[in-house]
């Protein structure tokens, strides 16, 4: 499950316990980027609440399943492959449009966001998202200008970034410590938005 030890649901005790009934999905199963901050729970405490007030707060109004797809977009940009798998499955659930999410993906496998089935402002934003993720020190004022020409607000733009950012520190966390998707659910959520606090993966 990763290139370092772990300690199982059955085997947690103290804090590391308590996160981990937190954030189960069905059948007590912890996804394995979770499990992979087993030695050190007050790391996983903090991936989880950047997780969950980036991707899935109800103050954001960017349409949850777009964030998915920059999230999916950036980490197969960073060939994390973990990732695209976890979130492709979200977002297909999110979107409810099986053809038109696999469209998506194959534009995105194809290194062509300007060929899937998404508006102009979502395609800047995918425009972004690869600079941000490709090339960060090479941003300028312009490539915000660029998303506010599109019709994104200032607020919107701090969701497409921070979600952006945040897959590129989750699939570091992966990538760097060997985290496979063998015994997880793919495309579990914590989906109560309205909720901080609620952590649950269904």
């Amino acid at each position: 499950m990763s290139w370092i030890k772990t300690v199982p649901f059955e085997q947690a005790t103290g804090k590391l316990r308590k996160l981990y009934e937190r954030v189960t999905g069905p059948g007590n199963n912890v996804d394995n980027i979770m499990m992979a901050h087993s030695l050190r729970p007050h790391s996983m405490e903090g991936h989880m609440v950047l997780y969950k007030n980036v991707l899935h707060h109800s103050a954001n109004t960017v349409p949850k399943w777009f964030l998915e797809v920059l999230g999916v977009w950036v980490s197969s940009l960073n060939h994390c492959n973990y990732c695209v798998e976890h979130h492709f499955s979200g977002l297909q659930r999110l979107l409810g449009d099986p053809d038109r999410g696999t469209a998506i993906r194959a534009a995105i496998e194809a290194r062509a966001p300007e060929t899937a089935p998404l508006d102009a402002a979502q395609i800047a934003a995918m425009l972004y998202a690869r600079k941000l993720t490709e090339a960060p020190a090479d941003l300028v004022s312009e490539d915000i200008g660029a998303l506010r020409e599109e019709g994104w607000d200032d607020g919107e733009i701090l969701e497409i970034n921070q979600v952006c950012a945040y897959f590129s520190y989750a699939n570091r966390t992966v990538l760097g410590l060997g985290c496979s998707t063998e015994g997880d659910v793919l495309g579990l959520s914590p989906n109560n938005s309205d909720d901080p606090a609620d952590w649950g993966h269904k």
